[in-house]
């Protein structure tokens, strides 16, 4: 298999992804740091073989090979390495894509065994031998880069042609209706001698059509019968002009997507219809998403973000868990070192993306992936508590993002925020326990830091009265405002007792009085809260009023942000831009995740699903049945008024039926009556 440098070949694969957005054909990069890769790496490995064997050698760059500290010269596409324990070294050196190795031999090949170091240190002694003091990591593979022909430079997703449902004239030229949201390579084909060609996508038949504002657009010159593939945006419509004929044009796509296992992936059906459709479509979203890394929103930004990501990941872990995706986009949001400003330059995203590697591990028992983030996560937690105010809370500085959500009401970001609070303590909480799970000497001081933040946030901004966590701190004067930010967070990281919990519900979750969350982004944690609290007929019927009003206003993937009461066009328009919303963004399918874990009711109770749990709730419906995807394969789930069946490919799990546990200890099917 190919090997890279840990996280380089994300971060050259980012700067790819990253800039490839446009608004209306100008390219339009991201606004924060962008790394490159290390362009020279040394790979080694130290064998010990019975016989000479020969090696097979392909490299992505030039390479010099060294053998016991010894240069070999050429660059040899054979080597025949001899017999007995022998030291190979191989540098590579790659301006343009990340240095890649692939060696195959009869028992020697590159793999997660071998070391790589980008650095540079080496001395030469009186016998012309070489002697390495950098520092080693373990060499980074991935399931994409098994075969020699499989090199990371071309890794690309999967393409299939996709043909338009419909086509209406309009004017001069003609609307062309994909039938739904998708994303893709359009290809314009009988375009020579026809002149200018001008296309205009829209996720909305308004957005296509209107040539002044839609969002992005193509606009070329064709000289020749061969078919023009452009750039891969997002659309349902696509509206087509040209100066010539434009009948004689042909207009297709190539729908382009990440291959997925759907036999090891999550399910959802049920008894009541509206609801299949919402988690369908909320799957659909979440491929949509779903690409080189996972990303927010298809059509307009198409970058990762690591508070959409994260959300991302936890939907993936009840639809496809493909970890393999999650790492990529966790390497690509982090970066590397000197850190300088916060992840996506939003200080919340950087408490988040504490989090996603701690999620992860759960998920999967991945400890390695842990290890190889360490040193990135304690570069980052440095720069974080270097900028905490003198009682060593986090206060959005001049050059950062205070994001928390789009709001349609009043409310500042400045100052103390009890809501940065919260989310500062689960990051030092992560660092403690991975500090523990890695031996690491810090976890007491993690530990010590994480109990001050905890310690401080209730001592500041809880308020007994009003039961609510108030809003923040500026310039030593207390902010009294409640929102359901802080407080429901509260409530999900278990920072909030039994009775404080209950206090939170009544008092800010269910108070009319305290402004609503109108965006999925935190609808995601609202509807989590309250399925924690055990309301899950509520959250049902949010699911089916909020998500379900998309549906009924002709969503055919869920959008960034649905406002009930907006009529027509008023649902397309953000960011003061008539077509500013993004249709089909990440954090709308949210309900892929929640059906998954508290309706089918399957979590992991150790890393990596070691031990489990199903707590499955109905919700209000008669029927449901379904699949949640684990390390070991697929959990399945149906519960109808009448009875409980369980299949699991494992032992080790438990499930719960009111007060009642039932042990998980076969993977044949179990029957549970509840009469």
């Amino acid at each position: 298999m190919w090997i890279t440098y840990p996280g380089d070949f994300e971060i050259w694969l980012g700067n790819k992804f990253n800039n490839r957005r446009t608004e209306r054909g100008a390219m339009f990069p991201p606004f924060w740091k962008q790394d490159s890769h290390y362009v020279t790496v040394e790979f080694s490995t130290t064998v010990n073989i019975d016989e000479a064997e020969e090696v097979e050698i392909l490299c992505e760059g030039q390479f010099n090979l060294m053998l016991d500290g010894k240069l070999q010269f050429g660059m040899p596409e054979v080597f025949t390495v001899p017999a007995g324990e022998h030291k190979l070294n191989l540098k590579v050196w790659n301006q343009a894509t990340p240095p890649a190795l692939y060696i195959k031999g009869k028992t020697i090949t590159t793999d997660s065994s071998w070391l790589a170091t980008y650095e540079d240190k080496i001395w030469i002694d009186e016998n012309g031998i070489a002697h390495g003091s950098g520092i080693y990591v373990p060499a980074a593979t991935s399931k994409y880069f098994r075969t020699k022909e499989q090199k990371p430079s071309q890794f690309a997703l999967a393409t299939e042609p996709m043909m338009p449902v419909c086509k209406e004239r309009v004017g001069e030229g003609f609307l062309y209706d994909f039938g739904k949201e998708t994303m893709g390579l359009l290809s314009v084909a009988n375009a020579k001698d026809l002149g200018l060609v001008e296309i205009y996508y829209g996720e909305s038949r308004e957005e296509a059509l209107d040539k002044d504002f839609c969002e992005t657009l193509d606009k070329f010159e064709t000289h020749d019968f061969t078919p023009v593939i452009l750039d891969s945006k997002a659309f349902r419509y696509v509206y087509v002009e040209c100066a010539g004929d434009v009948e004689k044009l042909d207009i297709y796509a190539f729908y382009e997507y990440l291959e997925q296992d759907l036999e090891q992936s999550g399910a959802f059906e049920c008894s009541d219809s509206e609801l299949n459709r919402i988690w369908e479509v909320g799957a659909y979203t979440m491929d949509l998403t779903t690409r080189e890394f996972m990303m927010d929103g298809i059509k307009r930004d198409r970058w990762t973000w690591s508070g959409d990501a994260i959300q991302s990941y936890l939907m993936n872990y009840y639809l496809r868990f493909d970890s393999e995706c999650v790492k990529r986009t966790i390497r690509q949001l982090r970066g590397k070192d000197p850190v300088t400003a916060h992840v996506n330059t939003i200080m919340d995203y950087t408490f988040y993306w504490f989090k996603s590697v701690l999620d992860y591990y759960e998920y999967t028992a991945d400890v390695d992936f842990v290890r190889e983030m360490w040193p990135r996560m304690k570069t980052l937690m440095d720069y974080v508590l270097d900028r905490l105010d003198d009682e060593g809370l986090a206060e959005g500085q001049p050059d950062d993002w205070i994001f928390v959500d789009w709001v349609d009401f009043p409310m500042h970001k400045r100052g103390v925020m009890s809501f940065e609070q919260i989310l500062l303590a689960k990051a030092l909480e992560t660092m403690k326990v991975c500090a523990e799970l890695l031996d690491d000497e810090d976890a007491g001081k993690y530990a010590v830091l994480y109990n001050d933040v905890r310690e401080k946030t209730d001592g500041h901004f809880w308020d007994d009265d009003r039961k609510a966590y108030l809003h923040s701190i500026e310039d030593g004067q207390l902010n009294e405002m409640v929102t359901k930010f802080p407080n429901m967070f509260a409530i999900l990281f278990g920072y909030a007792d039994v009775q404080r919990s209950k206090d939170i519900m009544e008092h800010v979750m269910l108070n009319p009085d305290v402004e609503a969350i109108t965006t999925p982004y935190m609808r995601f944690y609202e509807l989590e809260a309250l399925c924690q609290m055990g309301m899950y007929d509520y959250v049902m019927g949010e699911m089916k009023s909020y998500w379900g009003g998309m549906l009924k206003e002709g969503a055919t993937s869920f959008w960034e942000k649905y406002v009930p009461t907006e009529k027509g066009t008023q649902h397309l328009q953000m960011y003061g831009r008539p077509y500013g919303k993004s249709l089909c963004h990440a954090w709308g399918a949210s309900p892929v995740y929640l059906l998954g874990k508290y309706y089918l009711g399957i979590k992991p109770i150790k890393p990596g699903y070691k031990e489990w749990e199903c707590r499955p709730h109905l919700g209000g419906l008669e029927w449901m049945k379904g699949r949640v995807p684990t390390p070991f394969g697929p959990i399945y789930v149906e519960m109808n008024q009448q009875e409980i069946i369980v299949q699991s490919p494992v032992t080790g799990g438990k499930l719960y039926i009111g007060d009642k546990c039932v042990d998980i200890n076969t993977t044949e099917k179990i029957r549970i009556g509840l009469s």
